[in-house]
């Protein structure tokens, strides 16, 4: 089984280094320093107390690679579409595209039974860029919940979670999908194949669209956002709207919104990424989390007031720190 991990940052960096010390055939495509001190001195993974630097095959050309079994994609939505056209030479008849991205995935409506089956979400993939280029049918849904950052080039804090949660997007329970399972529990990760993997994606993007946003306008860390009654009621109206949306298109939610939020709180000090990519002046994160949200808001006729004023703010936000993505 050969697999390749493009984006090899934080998370892209745990599955890289928990599947080298396994013993997978794994390969990491990276740039800059980051993929310069791979190559020196390898990939270091600190969790806990444990500091552990593993030899691993880093490269910032993936045609160097050849065809791959899973290409994991681990980069920011906004970024895939610049790198298409490079991931081809991994890709052949059943290779399997692994979508580790946070937010709504632009296939979203692959194999989705009903009347919006097939429709194309043109917010995150202008010009059908990913749907021609990877194909929908390569897709394998993957919802991470681990934490974890680059404390320098090179080195990676795994902070907590262990769990990448796998479903196919029409439901089976594929072999691919077991196959890939079977593979990152033997590198000490839980990896379930859930027969409804947009509930999973729901759920966690309940927290992303709304406490993501409002920490970029506010400065605030999740645990003032969620008991802060001001922006807990703006991030509860979000999170109501965008249920309204899920459960129009069939998602059924395991816990209510209430709990979600406790669960928010209950992270503590923590900055969102959108607040991090602010302060740090990169690409914010904001159609994946929150405009597709919107523009699948106008497709099942569910009106969004406050994810429309919040949508409107981030961007202005973005724009006006340089963080708008292209």
């Amino acid at each position: 089984m050969r697999i390749c991990i493009v984006g090899a940052g934080a998370i892209g960096g745990v599955l890289g280094a928990r599947l080298a010390r396994a013993g997978a055939d794994v390969s990491l495509v990276a740039r800059g320093p980051h993929l310069e001190a791979m190559r020196t001195h390898g990939l270091t993974l600190i969790e806990g107390d444990a500091r552990e630097t593993l030899p691993v095959r880093a490269v910032e050309t993936p045609a160097d690679l050849g065809v791959q079994d899973y290409v994991f994609v681990t980069l920011k939505a906004q970024s895939v579409p610049a790198m298409v056209e490079r991931m081809q030479p991994l890709l052949g008849p059943t290779t399997a595209v692994v979508w580790a991205v946070n937010g709504v995935p632009w296939w979203y409506f692959h194999r989705l039974p009903g009347p919006w089956e097939g429709h194309r979400l043109a917010c995150l993939d202008p010009g059908d860029v990913q749907w021609t280029g990877l194909g929908p049918e390569r897709m394998l849904g993957c919802v991470v919940y681990p934490a974890a950052e680059v404390i320098e080039p090179g080195v990676i804090r795994h902070i907590e979670g262990h769990r990448f949660t796998l479903g196919e997007p029409d439901g089976s329970k594929s072999e691919r999908a077991d196959r890939l399972s079977r593979a990152l529990r033997d590198a000490g990760l839980k990896a379930p194949v859930r027969p409804d993997i947009r509930t999973e994606i729901w759920v966690k993007l309940w927290g992303n669209l709304s406490f993501n946003p409002l920490s970029a306008l506010t400065g605030a860390t999740l645990d003032v956002l969620c008991t802060d009654p001001g922006t807990r009621a703006v991030a509860r109206s979000m999170m109501v709207e965008a249920q309204a949306i899920a459960e129009t298109l069939g998602v059924r939610f395991p816990i209510d919104v209430d709990r979600r939020i406790r669960a928010g709180a209950a992270v503590g000090a923590h900055r969102t990424s959108m607040l991090q990519d602010l302060e740090r002046g990169r690409p914010m994160e904001i159609d994946a989390l929150v405009t597709a949200v919107q523009e699948m808001g106008r497709l099942v006729d569910v009106s969004t007031p406050t994810i429309d004023t919040v949508v409107s703010l981030v961007r202005l936000r973005a724009r006006t720190a340089g963080c708008l993505a292209d």
